[in-house]
Parts: structure tokens; C-alpha cells; sequence
């Protein structure tokens, strides 16, 4: 008779990756972002990295990844290298330092389905997963993002989910918590708690386009300026959307990892359908994303607020009035 059934070996991700490889591999994947943005203390992980030497003007989420990882004592993370930030790069080989065993994945620029298939099948034979198994942890997992895209229309459609309450759910499915099935039980009665609720009142429909916001309250300021945020651009993209017939052509129609132009098709499609009145663009402090604010201005043809967030924390005064202006010039005031 064998003993109690070991728990799986936990290993970090850096960014969405194809989970499904990692779950068939038997391991829990752990999204060091969310680990940063939800610990009790983000500004202690802060420290640990800022100790160790990482300067002030880098992006306070690598710094906060490096404080998970070294705080948590992970042994092994996936570092997506090409498609998400340069830092990464660096941080790789630091945590490599740390005697961290690191496995790169990397998204082609070009969107090549060659390219990504090659990245695909190098990780799988990296976490010694099969063929059978991420087939079976795909059937799994599609399961639960059918009921993210409902949760998403009732964001849009149906207003009975708030804007925050989307944000949550789509942006933990980048690794469903580690569990898909605490993660879908989760789910299963936020949806039936929601489809009791009465519709929400009118209000501004707002889109926020960019990396997920380091801020701590900004959608809760968005509905006391009169707002509701009904679609979120980049977390609604973990949750695959874009759909596929394969693995690989799933994250092809993934948007984040490629060009603005992918995007840029996305966020119209968006404004047009969930009838978008402005769009706040979330930009993060010494991120290279911050130039893609000029792509979105000139190819999006709605007013854009554009904020700018490092460390973890609430919307100070001054973006709080920024914000505020913002809806009095929606409301034509």
C-alpha cells in the first residue's frame, strides 16, 4: 500500500505560457506576478531585489518576480525570454546565479507558427510532458475558459460582473491558481452568485488596454467617477479568446506577445462591440510598452487616458484628479 500522494512540484512562470505542458508535466505552475501583486507585503519583495542590487529605474514587476522567487524558495521557473519584456533576459541569468533552474520559452516575434511549434515542442521535452497529456490537460483547461468567456460577457452584456471582479478571474487563469479544479469551483459559484444579481445601472463603459495595473484601487475610482470598466484588453487574453484549432494555433491568436497590430485589431473589435465610450491605457513605469501609447492613439479613434504606475499602491492625488477630469470630459462637462 503506497503512501499519501505527493503534492506537485511547484515552477514559476514569468508570463502566460502554455500551461497546458506544464500541468501534463505534473508540476503547478505559479504566476510570479500575481504571487508579487497579492502578497501582503509587495514593497518587501521590492526590497529584496533592490537590495541585491537591482537599480531603481527597472520595472518594479521584474523586481518583484525576483523578490517571489527568492523569498518562496522556487527551485525552477519558466522565463518567457522573447514576447514579453527585455528585462526577463537578465533576470534569467540571475536567477540562474541563485541556482535557480531556469527553462526559456520564447514567442516569435513574427508570429511564426513554425517558430512557436518549434518553442512548444522544446518545452514540452524541457518538462518531460507528452503528447497525450497536454491534449488532455487542453480538454481540461478549455472547459474552464468556456465559462471565463461567459464571466466576460456578463462583464459586458449582462452587467451583473464588475469590472475588478473580471479583472481577478481572467488574470489568475494565466496558471488557474495552480488547481484547476479549486479554480473552477471558484468560478462555478462566482457565476451562479452573479446571475442572481440585478443588472447594473448605466454608467460610462470603459475599456483598460495594456499590462494589468499595478494600482491597487483604479477600478474602484473608475466607478466613483461615474465609470464601469467593461473590458480589460490584455487579461482578457489569457484566457485565449482567440481560440484555435491546436495548441499552437491558440497562442498564435494570443495577442500579447506579438506586434500592436494584433492588439490594435482587438481593441477596435472591443469598442465596437461592448460599445466602449473611452479607454484608459495602463502603462508601467521604464516598461518599453509605453511607446505603444502612441500606436493606440493614432489608430483608435476615442478618447484615451493614459497612467502611468511603478510601485504597488493606491492612485495618488494627482492621478485621482487626472482620472476625475477624464469622466467630466466623457460627460461633456
Amino acid at each position: 500500500m503506497g503512501g499519501p500522494e505527493k503534492a506537485p512540484h511547484r515552477i514559476g512562470i514569468t508570463t502566460t505560457v502554455p500551461v497546458e505542458i506544464v500541468f501534463a508535466a505534473g508540476l503547478r505552475p505559479v504566476d510570479l506576478n500575481n504571487a508579487f501583486i497579492t502578497s501582503r507585503r509587495p514593497e518587501d519583495l521590492l526590497a529584496i531585489a533592490e537590495t541585491a542590487g537591482f537599480p531603481r529605474t527597472v520595472c518594479a514587476w521584474i523586481k518583484g518576480i525576483y523578490g517571489v522567487v527568492l523569498e518562496s524558495g522556487l527551485d525552477r521557473v519558466i522565463a518567457v525570454t522573447g514576447g514579453d519584456c527585455s528585462n526577463a533576459v537578465a533576470l534569467a541569468e540571475v536567477l540562474e546565479r541563485r541556482g535557480v533552474r531556469v527553462h526559456r520559452f520564447d514567442y516569435p516575434l513574427s508570429r511564426d507558427r513554425t517558430l512557436l511549434e518549434r518553442a512548444v515542442n522544446g518545452l514540452m521535452q524541457e518538462l518531460s510532458a507528452d503528447a497525450e497529456g497536454v491534449a488532455a490537460a487542453e480538454r481540461r483547461l478549455d472547459r474552464i475558459r468556456e465559462k471565463l468567456w461567459r464571466l466576460d460577457g456578463m462583464t459586458w452584456r449582462d452587467n451583473r460582473v464588475g469590472g475588478r471582479e473580471n479583472h481577478e478571474f481572467l488574470v489568475s487563469c494565466s496558471d488557474f491558481g495552480g488547481d484547476p479544479d479549486a479554480y473552477e469551483h471558484r468560478l462555478d459559484r462566482f457565476l451562479l452568485e452573479a446571475r442572481a444579481r440585478v443588472p447594473g445601472t448605466s454608467a460610462l463603459r470603459i475599456g483598460c488596454v495594456g499590462v494589468p495595473p499595478i494600482f491597487e484601487d483604479l477600478y474602484e475610482n473608475v466607478e466613483r467617477f461615474g465609470g464601469r470598466v467593461v473590458f480589460n484588453e490584455i487579461q482578457r487574453q489569457f484566457s485565449l479568446p482567440g481560440k484555435g484549432t491546436d495548441l499552437v494555433a491558440r497562442y498564435l491568436a494570443y495577442t500579447y506577445p506579438y506586434d500592436m497590430a494584433g492588439r490594435i485589431r482587438d481593441i477596435r473589435q472591443a469598442v465596437e462591440e461592448r460599445g466602449l465610450q473611452g479607454l484608459i491605457h495602463y502603462t508601467q513605469t521604464f516598461c518599453h510598452r509605453q511607446i505603444h501609447d502612441v500606436l493606440l492613439r493614432e489608430s483608435l479613434g476615442l478618447p484615451i487616458l493614459t497612467l502611468e504606475g511603478d510601485r504597488p499602491g493606491p492612485l495618488d492625488g494627482r492621478t485621482l484628479t487626472r482620472l476625475e477630469t477624464f469622466f467630466e470630459v466623457l460627460r461633456g462637462g
